[in-house]
């Protein structure tokens, strides 16, 4: 089956959807919703070091692309609850492969940054 776009293209919209998802804080804002809704405040304690402004940002960049639904409650004060949407669940699994990956590799990574800094160091 061809797909009428194409990620390799410049101008094709599939690259500001790749740049989302690729973004570090997308990605761990889907992986921190992969299990259950989940508050804002939750998000950011969870997500050390993202600032209020920029978990905002993200999750309404994710929230326009399809990917998080945003649930207000009329409580006192008001509670608003993130999720995933049906889409948004479809990259739970790539999206904890590449958040886990990072884990599961960091020291090769650390060792092969190294390697390469003393090969060219001056």
């Amino acid at each position: 089956m061809q797909h009428p776009y194409d990620v390799y293209e410049d101008k094709c919209p599939t690259r500001a959807v790749l740049n989302r998802i690729a973004d570090k804080w997308s990605l761990l804002v889907l992986d921190c919703l992969r299990n259950e809704p989940t508050r804002f405040n939750q998000l950011k304690k969870a997500i050390k070091g993202v600032s209020q402004k920029v978990l905002s940002q993200t999750l309404k960049k994710l929230e326009r692309d399809g990917l998080i639904n945003r649930e207000v409650f009329p409580t006192v004060p008001v509670t608003v609850e993130y999720s995933l949407t049906a889409l948004g669940a479809t990259l739970t699994d790539a999206v904890a492969a590449l958040s886990h990956w990072a884990e599961s590799h960091m020291k090769e990574v650390q060792q092969a940054q190294l390697k390469y800094d003393k090969k060219y160091a001056s």
